[in-house]
């Protein structure tokens, strides 16, 4: 895949973006507030993602290890 038709699919993408979201029939400075707009959300979900995901699977993991008992533990103790 070429140079020029990466750029072309981008466009493409662009275009493509623009005509979901209206974009195309708002004015420059409409479209200045609705890109910030969503590109503040995009980060402010992906740093809450990378916060608070992994927290939330280490406590999920925790707590059905507590559930199912560690089976690691239980042989050791067995051994013993």
């Amino acid at each position: 895949m070429d140079i020029k038709s990466t750029k072309n699919y981008l466009y493409w993408l662009y275009c493509q973006f623009e005509l979901i979201t209206c974009s195309y029939l708002m004015e420059p400075w409409e479209k200045l507030l609705f890109y910030t707009f969503n590109i503040t959300m995009l980060i402010m979900v992906l740093y809450t993602a990378y916060v608070f995901v992994p927290v939330h699977i280490s406590m999920a993991f925790q707590f059905f290890l507590q559930l199912f008992g560690n089976q690691h533990e239980n042989t050791v103790s067995v051994v013993k």
